[in-house]
């Protein structure tokens, strides 16, 4: 098992420079980079170009050539070469690709163009939103789902089955962020009640409360974003589920194990449960990065949580790069990683699995 732990943690460096580089090929060649956004707020907005410009030497000269821009059809040329030296884009791209790539292996991920902040802090002021986002998400999704689907495969074509399978098929049929509007309209000051709050995760006094208080005020906050995820991603871990021990139960060891006189509880969650619950643990690592991440992010921008999927989805609006590429190598190496986790957790599970025989033979 060591050879094969070795092996993947190796994978894990080719796979990482690959993606990176089919994302920054792309990338780069998107029209309307950082440089073209900030030379046309210059032509239309010359004290607001100056913020983001940074100030400084660059952002004097900006001031001083933005009146006459439109008259002199551009802006000066030394100027635009101060701009791509500031932003790096004076070199080639393959030499700022190998650049990047060396600060990455180190976790220097730079400095946002347009946040005077450096990446990795901003990363990890956004984290706790997206993880407590995705950890309680995930959490309840697996609480219901296992239960829920282990029910239904044994009451398989019974009343139960068929009116829960109504239920899962509309929660699968509708995306999250429409049950997120339709929690707002219902029960966040829409229409109807105004129970629960609509943006952050705590309450401007939230200094101020006792512990208690504060765990009171959290899970409030926290209420309605978790419902939403759930209602969109239980479906199909639940349906996942019930295949699976539909597929174990028709099994011929599960025959003898009845036939020995075993009750049936021992039968489903001594012999079934181990064996079904193999795919199940397969899908947990897609499962968590889609709802820290991906899953999260307009579930973010509906209840107005500044998070790691409203962050990288801005930046890739204003092409702010360091940002883009910093979030993309820590989403990627988190889910290879969590690759490698599910697999030892096969293991954990099922110690007939060997990943090592397989790989040889």
């Amino acid at each position: 098992m060591g050879i094969y732990i070795l092996r993947r943690l190796a994978l894990i460096i080719p796979t990482l420079v690959g993606i990176m580089l089919l994302n920054f090929v792309i990338v780069q060649a998107a029209p309307g980079g950082p440089i073209e956004q900030i030379l046309a707020e210059m032509e239309g907005h010359g004290s607001s170009a100056l913020a983001r410009a940074g100030g400084g030497d660059v952002g004097s000269e900006v001031a001083s050539s933005s009146g006459d821009s439109r008259a002199s059809r551009g802006l000066p040329p030394e100027l635009l070469e101060e701009l791509e030296a500031m932003y790096g884009f004076d070199k080639p791209a393959h030499e700022r690709f190998f650049t990047m790539l060396g600060d990455y292996a180190t976790f220097d991920f730079g400095d946002s163009f347009f946040r005077d902040r450096s990446v990795v802090e901003l990363i990890l002021d956004k984290m706790p939103v997206s993880i407590s986002l995705g950890l309680w998400s995930t959490l309840i999704i697996y609480l219901v789902s296992i239960p829920l689907g282990i029910r239904k495969a044994v009451t398989d074509g019974s009343r139960f089955d068929v009116w829960t399978s109504s239920a899962i098929v509309v929660g699968y049929a509708i995306p999250g962020f429409l049950f997120a509007i339709l929690l707002i309209v219902l029960f966040a000051g829409g229409s109807y009640f105004d129970l629960f709050p609509l943006r952050g995760l705590t309450s401007p006094d939230f200094d101020q409360m006792t512990w208690y208080q504060k765990i009171a005020d959290y899970f409030w906050h926290l209420a309605l974003p978790v419902t939403a995820n759930v209602i969109g991603g239980f479906a199909t871990l639940t349906l996942l589920t019930k295949n699976s021990f539909l597929d174990e139960i028709s099994k011929q060891y599960v025959v003898t194990a009845r036939a020995k006189g075993l009750e049936e509880k021992q039968v489903l969650y001594g012999h079934v449960f181990r064996n079904a619950m193999l795919i199940v643990i397969a899908s947990m690592p897609g499962v968590l990065v889609a709802l820290f991440f991906t899953g999260s992010l307009l579930i973010e921008v509906i209840f107005s949580l500044d998070g790691l999927g409203l962050l990288g989805f801005e930046a890739a609006l204003n092409r702010d790069y360091p940002v883009i590429f910093g979030t993309l190598y820590i989403l990627t190496l988190m889910g290879l990683v969590m690759k490698l986790i599910s697999d030892l957790t096969y293991v954990a599970v099922d110690p007939r699995i060997d990943f090592e025989s397989r790989e040889g033979a």
